[in-house]
């Protein structure tokens, strides 16, 4: 057996796609969820154990586990088939024809990676790493603290990294391309960080990808210094923490989002294990969607200083258009979350989070310290200032509930809320756009159900798809002649084969006949597609039939009576025969 084949035998793809999106089972055969894909407040995303196959009747993105790891990881065939065999034990030939330079080059990359964080863990245990063990200590951080993260220390000197690197003998335009050195005038390489505290950063499998330094002394600039963006490091997608908290997020239902490395590793700490930050970068749309897959619930608890409340706001945006349910937790006495957790405790932390604010008594809040609500000129400068949260809201009824508790909120009538509101969204427009498609008949779907249901006598039905000339004229017709050039070149009739000979429209088509929730209630029994293909062979006569008459109508217009006459005795004969076969 092939070992693509070996291993898609041997895995769940419900198990593979469980770790990325919080699935839940909605019939025998079928899981559903938020789509990975793109942006959706109802499931369609839909994923289908008999066939091994997810699809998503919103955005139409369909494939097998192989596919969704190469999509949701942006990785090559051979990457994602490596991570699925270490994931789930099942060994990879020694030699295999899948590997290719892009692959090899990035295994490389994360190979550097797990040595430089060697290379950094050693010198914060040797006598290098004093001043940042000092450091750590000082911001109360406990040695398994220290050994959960991977912190490290990068040394003063500014070669070790590179000299370990060479020794190990990687070509220099790969350690160029890690991120880990740069590179001077004359062509040699330093070390990119020099005398930091080291905070090793994972994607979302816990393979390291880069690294946040920490300077250790004021001369030092900037403060944090992260790695720049690498094959295997895109910043804008990945969360610090996301893979140790990726699991508590599904387990509560709600994640918790800190500025950086610091108060994620504090919070963490003290017991709250949903938390994770930005690496220091504004909150992007791609960070958003990566939480979603998670979770649609989050709490922001960013520094409680103007800074802080500036982020949370700016992040509003992010998150209300990628449909998250906000809320923001404030913390009193001006301390950052690490800092709360170490003075008040994790139970100070827990009662801080108990109270979080929905995000609009949150802005609301902020609007009304800066204006006098009890005058109508404040009253219309905090509605100005709240009117832009309101325009990401899409759902009417969503909006008119929130304009009802804000007027409450701020002490005015509902009405010059909702119609301060109304005419915020008025320009907005809603529009989705429907691909035209083809209707999939009923005999074809069914026929299509016996053709993939695997039960004996389908060679029969195959074999009989050649006499039905109407399968070269309905929406599926394409699916028909990849099973019949299957069939002819002696390979096995698969959900699979069929699929990989399909262009991409094709293969949403198929996804929507065969793993559609109505496609469970399907009969798939070579009776039932005999039925079916007999149902298509008297549709053909019938659009023959129909072809002939407006044929001859035609002839006799144009005055060809003989036309006419031999058209209408073929016309007689097919009748005769339909007649005979009812």
């Amino acid at each position: 057996m092939d070992f693509v084949e070996q291993l898609k035998s041997a895995v769940d793809i419900v198990s593979v796609v469980g770790e990325y999106v919080r699935l839940r089972k909605s019939s025998a055969y079928r899981y559903t969820g938020l789509c990975p894909f793109h942006n959706e407040k109802t499931p369609s995303f839909s994923v289908n154990v008999s066939r091994q196959f997810y699809y998503c009747f919103g955005c139409h993105a369909t494939g097998d586990m192989l596919k969704f790891v190469q999509e949701i990881e942006h990785v090559s065939f051979y990457e994602a088939l490596k991570s699925l065999s270490e994931r789930y034990g099942v060994p990879m030939p020694k030699r295999t024809q899948y590997a290719d330079e892009d692959t090899r080059r990035r295994a490389a990359l994360f190979q550097m990676h797990e040595l430089a964080q060697e290379n950094f863990r050693a010198h914060l245990n040797g006598a290098a790493g004093e001043t940042a063990r000092a450091y750590l200590s000082s911001r109360g951080v406990s040695p398994d603290t220290i050994e959960q993260f991977g912190l490290g220390f990068a040394e003063r000197s500014g070669r070790a990294l590179v000299r370990l690197l060479e020794q190990r003998g990687f070509a220099p335009e790969l350690i160029e391309e890690s991120g880990l050195a740069g590179k001077r005038a004359d062509g040699s390489f330093y070390d990119k960080f020099r005398n930091r505290l080291m905070f090793p950063i994972h994607n979302e499998k816990g393979k390291i990808i880069a690294f946040g330094g920490r300077a250790l002394s004021a001369e030092d600039q900037p403060k944090y210094l992260n790695s720049p963006e690498t094959p295997i490091y895109r910043k804008r997608e990945v969360l610090y923490n996301l893979h140790r908290a990726k699991d508590a997020i599904r387990k509560e239902d709600r994640s918790i989002l800190v500025e950086g490395y610091m108060d994620a590793i504090g919070v963490t700490a003290a017991g709250f294990a949903s938390v994770v930050a930005s690496c220091g970068t504004a909150l992007t749309t791609q960070q958003v969607q990566t939480l979603k897959r998670h979770s649609q619930h989050i709490v922001v608890n960013f520094d409680p200083d103007a800074a802080g409340g500036g982020g949370a706001e700016r992040s509003l945006d992010v998150l209300l258009a990628e449909g998250m349910f906000v809320k923001i937790m404030e913390l009193d006495g001006g301390l950052d979350p690490d800092e709360y957790c170490k003075q008040r405790g994790a139970d100070g932390y827990a009662g801080r989070l108990e109270i979080a604010k929905n995000y609009f008594y949150w802005l609301a809040d902020r609007a009304r310290a800066k204006h006098d609500v009890r005058t109508p000129e404040g009253v219309v400068a905090v509605l100005k200032a709240l009117l832009p949260a309101v325009q990401r809201v899409s759902d009417r009824l969503e909006r008119m509930a929130i304009a009802g508790n804000l007027a409450d909120y701020i002490g005015v009538e509902r009405g010059v809320v909702l119609e301060s509101f109304r005419k915020a969204v008025a320009d907005r427009q809603e529009k989705s756009i429907e691909r035209p498609k083809e209707t999939v008949r009923a005999d074809e779907r069914g026929l299509l159900h016996a053709l993939f249901s695997g039960a004996p006598g389908r060679e029969e039905l195959i074999a009989g798809l050649e006499a039905v000339e109407i399968l070269d004229r309905i929406a599926t017709r394409r699916i028909f002649q990849a099973i019949r050039a299957l069939q002819g070149s002696g390979a096995e009739v698969t959900f699979d084969a069929v699929n990989a000979r399909l262009e991409e429209s094709d293969q949403v088509l198929l996804a929507e006949t065969l793993l559609s929730e109505d496609a469970e209630s399907q009969e798939a029994n070579p009776e039932y597609g005999r039925q079916c293909l007999e149902s298509l062979r008297r549709s053909e006569e019938q659009m023959r039939r129909a072809d002939l008459k407006t044929q001859v109508k035609q002839a006799e217009r144009a005055g060809n009576l003989a036309e006419a006459l031999r058209l209408s005795e073929e016309l007689m004969r097919l009748e005769r025969r339909g007649a005979a076969g009812a």
